[in-house]
């Protein structure tokens, strides 16, 4: 099936709700592409710990024989990533997924880029200020976060408030632009969406939550975080990128043990889906599926979406 027609579905939902299944799935139908709106897959090196897909033998990013974008692009020893980086990245792929005449699936839990792209926010042009950075680097975490609520209090509400490099950079952001970003412009619609999501109850979400965590340790994930270590990423860095990364650095730092770190690290993984459920909940006109069952009503909509 060709595609020509400026057609983009998005596919968002909390943690472990089976997201890139179903991108994959549907890309497999309707001769799909996928653009990864992950705030921390974009990292090279980071890959259980951010969920990526399992890779194919190829040069470029694939999974099952499907293309994907904005994954292993960025070095977490210095690269940071922000919403605007990811804007201008993913209008690029979206040229180079029209070209090739295939279904653009934006499949993601990071809320801000997914209201970024759906909303082609206008973001202003705004260089990494090293002066700034350096000065808000000696203040603490509370700190930060006390700053950004005062003058970014939107945003403040759906940040992890230890995550220290997305503090500095909404900081950052907030300082240079003058204004929040929730109050920035939108732009023309980069193309007709389709907004498929994934939900499952409290219950259901902390039973997957655990079983995937499990799966990730016995794959492994502590090397990851060790080979990310040798490879020169400091602590400060494995603890700004949050969840898993912080978590099992603690432990390996021996600041915590091995049950301390599980039971924390499931707490601050389900505490995240509240919050990317928050931000989900300001997206209009997203068609909800809270079984995997009922999930498969979704091929339905995607055919109709792209019939019209």
């Amino acid at each position: 099936m060709k595609h020509t027609n400026n057609k983009i579905l998005v596919i968002l939902g909390q943690t472990a709700t089976g997201k890139s299944d179903l991108a994959i799935a549907i890309a497999k139908k309707y001769n799909g592409a996928i653009i990864s709106a992950d705030s921390r897959q974009v990292y090279r090196g980071m890959d259980l710990g951010s969920g990526k897909v399992s890779r194919d033998n190829d040069s470029d990013f694939k999974s099952e024989g499907i293309s994907h974008y904005l994954i292993d692009i960025a070095d977490p020893k210095k690269d940071i990533f922000s919403v605007s980086d990811f804007l201008a990245q993913a209008k690029k792929v979206l040229k180079i997924i029209e070209k090739n005449k295939q279904l653009p699936i934006v499949c993601g839990g990071t809320g801000l880029y997914i209201s970024a792209l759906i909303e082609n926010w206008q973001l202003p042009k705004i260089k990494p200020n090293f002066i700034l950075r350096n000065k808000l680097e000696t203040l603490p975490t509370t700190a930060l976060f006390e700053k950004l609520k005062t003058l970014d209090p939107e945003r403040a509400k759906n940040i992890d408030s230890a995550n220290r490099r997305r503090l500095i950079r909404s900081l950052e952001n907030v300082v240079q632009s003058g204004q929040p970003l929730p109050s920035l412009k939108k732009g023309e619609p980069l193309g007709e969406f389709l907004i498929l999501g994934l939900k499952r109850d409290n219950q259901q979400l902390k039973k997957l939550i655990k079983l995937r965590l499990n799966k990730r340790l016995r794959l492994k994930m502590l090397d990851e975080i060790i080979a990310l270590k040798n490879n020169g990423v400091s602590n400060e860095r494995l603890e700004s990128f949050g969840l898993e990364y912080r978590y099992l650095n603690r432990y390996l730092e021996g600041e915590i043990n091995y049950k301390e770190m599980k039971n924390q690290l499931i707490n601050a993984i389900y505490h995240f889906a509240k919050r990317q459920n928050t931000w989900f909940k300001k997206i209009p006109n997203v068609y909800w599926f809270s079984s995997k069952q009922e999930s498969k009503k979704a091929f339905k909509l995607v055919e109709g979406f792209l019939s019209k």
